[in-house]
């Protein structure tokens, strides 16, 4: 007589605990683990599998090269991140108000743009190599060395250029957190500023700096313009040459999941480097930040230290570009742009849209649901951004392909229909692909949104008869409108810049600014991809001003002075 009345309070408990909320988060990220999964399923089921012959012949090009260059990448900025992040933070010299922010105009500018621009100056029929001919009378290259931009030291340069402040950024906010006691005991020991930096600032600042490192290094995971353009064979390139060229899925799949373990021992090692990393001040009590004079020559030292990256990194390529949109301005050029710009601005909204849209519902159902699994569904569904876009790519094609040939061999057999592709090889692909590898950026924003409003809103909410969802209509959206326009954003300016996945998942006769930017750069015709490119420059730069407001604001107190 006892079981049926438990098995009824079992169902019950779970539909409760089975709520709309929870399933909508639940649904979600099994919908962002697809691909992935569909990658490593392939993987290891291959039909015609290439494996062995990867393995003897490129498989260890591909890990040698991409190791080197995640090394010299790291090595790059860490160096200036950290060390430029320091000297703005915690020193006084010429010019430290503008660099504040300035550090993080390279942030804007795409790799592989970057790339198309310093080759264009660089190679050997460029400018400064003839100008130095002509100085010199050298007559040809055998009468001189010139370093080769083409090859994996100038695509450490590129990446590095503008990837370090993905170091600065972190490091920066790190050092601003610190408490003022802790310099002044170092200075009271008789520590200078660069001793007080490598004993005090720089082991309480590593967790942040190891996030940046490990930030950087996907991004140069995930690089397929600069590589290509380069002809520097990572596994990023190998994807695109196994499945495109080889036309081999499978292989692609391999080599991805391969990828991917690359991924997971970048994570593996950033967690373990922070491993019982946590800092907290023993004061509430912050003061303005140290300030360490620099004057004379390390006044200039420090200006120059700082100037040199954004000069190199934003400044310059943003003039050669100007420069040659000017040349090479074409009222036909200007419109076919004008279309691919649309193109791009309509693939971003929605998917910016969506992705706020998604993220609102995981972050709500995590605060007011708080159980483990939904923690555990928000993890999973914010590993996308850890994932790069050729293998995501890889994986979207794989779903939706096998979808599109499910629903054609069920009308062709119940209806006599062919249906042909519905979501492989549209916008549906990209936009899916776009979600699942950016959900991540407005996740974050819209959980660091709701953290800050009190718990005691939704209680005084649900005290007057209002529900969950009206809760979040009426109390929640109107206090974290900032970060929802902030996640917008975000996931709308990485779109709009994203390449390897566009290139992948791209319809037919449909492309985005940077599918035509890396198409025209390809050919040698820079000059007349160079409009295009200042349009993705220009929205990237949007992104760097909040960000700079955003941790210029971030300590208590006072800023440094002048």
């Amino acid at each position: 007589m006892g079981d049926p009345p438990t098995r009824t309070l079992s169902a019950g408990r779970l539909w409760r605990w089975l709520d709309g909320w929870t399933l909508a988060t639940l649904v979600i990220a099994g919908f962002a683990l697809v691909p992935i999964a569909a990658v490593v399923y392939l993987a290891f089921t291959p039909s015609d599998n290439i494996w062995p012959h990867l393995v003897s012949t490129v498989l260890a090009g591909y890990v040698t090269t991409t190791l080197t260059l995640m090394l010299g990448v790291g090595i790059g900025t860490l160096i200036i991140g950290v060390g430029t992040a320091w000297l703005v933070t915690m020193c006084r010299f010429p010019g430290r108000r503008i660099f504040e922010w300035g550090m993080l105009l390279p942030m804007a500018m795409p790799a592989y743009i970057i790339a198309y621009v310093y080759t264009d100056i660089l190679e050997y029929a460029g400018p400064l190599q003839g100008m130095l001919r002509d100085l010199f009378g050298w007559s040809g290259k055998r009468d001189y060395w010139f370093p080769e931009i083409r090859s994996v030291g100038g695509a450490i340069a590129m990446m590095t250029l503008v990837l370090y402040p993905y170091v600065y950024l972190l490091s920066r906010a790190a050092f601003l957190e610190q408490s003022m006691g802790m310099f002044e005991a170092s200075r009271s020991l008789g520590r200078g500023p660069w001793r007080s930096f490598f004993t005090v600032a720089l082991p309480l600042a590593r967790p942040g700096i190891v996030i940046g490192l490990s930030l950087v290094l996907m991004e140069t995971l995930n690089d397929f313009g600069t590589v290509d353009f380069f002809a520097v064979n990572t596994f990023s390139l190998g994807i695109f040459d196994v499945w495109l060229n080889m036309n081999n899925v499978s292989g692609a799949a391999q080599l991805a999941t391969v990828m991917l373990l690359f991924v997971a021992l970048l994570v593996f090692f950033e967690r373990y480097a922070r491993r019982k990393q946590r800092f907290h001040n023993t004061s509430s009590k912050f003061q303005a930040l140290p300030g360490f004079p620099l004057t004379g020559a390390r006044g200039l030292g420090a200006t120059a230290a700082c100037l040199l990256p954004v000069l190199l990194g934003f400044a310059l390529p943003t003039l050669v570009l100007l420069h040659y949109a000017y040349l090479h301005f074409d009222p036909e050029l200007t419109a076919e742009i004008r279309g691919h710009a649309i193109n791009s601005i309509k693939l971003s909204v929605l998917a910016g849209a969506m992705a706020v849209v998604i993220a609102i519902i995981m972050a709500y159902s995590a605060r007011i649901k708080g159980t483990k699994v939904l923690r555990a569904a928000s993890r999973v569904a914010a590993m996308g951004y850890a994932v790069p876009g050729a293998v995501l790519a890889v994986g979207v094609m794989i779903v939706l392909g096998n979808l599109d040939n499910g629903i054609d061999s069920f009308a062709r057999t119940n209806f006599g229909l062919s249906t042909g592709l519905i979501f492989s090889g549209t916008i549906a692909a990209v936009t899916f692909g776009y979600l699942v590898r950016f959900l991540a950026l407005s996740l974050g924003t819209v959980e660091v949104g709701l953290a800050k409003v009190t718990p005691s809103m939704d209680g005084a909410s649900r005290s007057l008869g209002r529900g969950a969802f009206a809760t979040m209509r009426l109390v929640h959206l109107p206090l974290i409108r900032a970060s929802v326009l902030t996640a917008v954003l975000l996931v709308f300016v990485d779109c709009m810049k994203e390449l390897p996945m566009t290139v992948i998942l791209q319809p037919f006769n449909f492309q985005t600014l940077a599918t035509f930017v890396h198409q025209y750069a390809s050919d040698e015709q820079l000059g007349d991809a160079a409009l295009a490119a200042l349009s993705i420059v220009g929205v990237g730069v949007v992104p760097v001003i909040l960000l700079s407001l955003t941790i210029a604001k971030s300590r208590p107190g006072h800023a440094v002075g002048d």
